[in-house]
């Protein structure tokens, strides 16, 4: 679904990616690691058309999206949901989900409404709270819930974790497994709990310093001795 070549990008002149490149599957969640700095929510911001792309290819269900404007990228089905300003909080729970939805037909967007609502129970008791009022693992749902109102084929998730309980953290991975499953999406993770990212995952990239270091499965990246003791702090038996 979903093939980066010799991607390198940035920030108006400046480069920060050199040459990275990954695929990523529908159903599978591929995770994005490295060390602070190392151009991971870089990578996501260039597939959704917020960075600036110098060269490469970002290929999307048989589209070159690279260098196309957020709004074609996320009219292609993508779907990126930052670390932080992810919602409104100056509106209602409600509010946010409509608004989401804005591309598409009433009927449509009620249902997946109700779909949303359906995946994230917990919201249902809030439908007329503004944002502000909600927790940060609340918020972090009505995120996600926004990002699958508009019915994505490719999600990306910056941090999603962050700042959160361990426990809310634990349930909002749990969630965004599920979902990628059960919808059969094709998913990209940055997150900073690196050793339960990858224990949830299914394909790794560790990049450094804007670049390819590993490539391959979750496991293989955990029991990688050296690369987890080095880059993430992993200490492998």
């Amino acid at each position: 679904m979903l093939k980066v070549s010799g991607l390198s990008s940035g920030y108006g002149k400046l480069q920060v990616l050199d040459g990275v490149s990954l695929e990523a599957s529908p159903g599978e969640v591929t995770v994005i690691v490295g060390p602070n700095g190392s151009g991971k929510s870089t990578l996501l911001k260039s597939i959704s058309g917020i960075a600036t792309v110098f060269s490469g290819h970002v290929d999307f269900d048989g589209r070159d999206l690279a260098g196309r404007s957020p709004t074609e990228i996320a009219r292609a089905g993508v779907a990126y949901l930052p670390q932080t300003e992810n919602v409104f909080t100056n509106l209602s729970v409600t509010e946010n989900l409509r608004l989401a939805g804005y591309t598409q037909g009433r009927a449509s967007h009620d249902a997946r409404l109700a779909a949303s609502i359906q995946i994230f129970p917990q919201l249902s008791k809030y439908l007329d709270t503004k944002a502000s009022n909600l927790s940060g693992g609340e918020r972090q749902m009505v995120a996600m819930a926004m990002a699958l109102a508009r019915r994505p084929s490719l999600i990306m998730f910056d941090e999603p974790t962050a700042n959160l309980a361990p426990k809310v953290a634990t349930q909002v991975l749990d969630t965004v497994a599920k979902v990628t499953r059960d919808m059969n999406l094709t998913t990209l993770l940055v997150e900073q709990n690196a050793k339960r990212a990858l224990e949830m995952g299914d394909k790794a990239v560790l990049l450094v310093s804007g670049k390819n270091v590993f490539t391959g499965t979750c496991r293989e990246l955990l029991g990688h001795r050296e690369l987890g003791k080095l880059y993430l702090g992993l200490q492998v038996a």
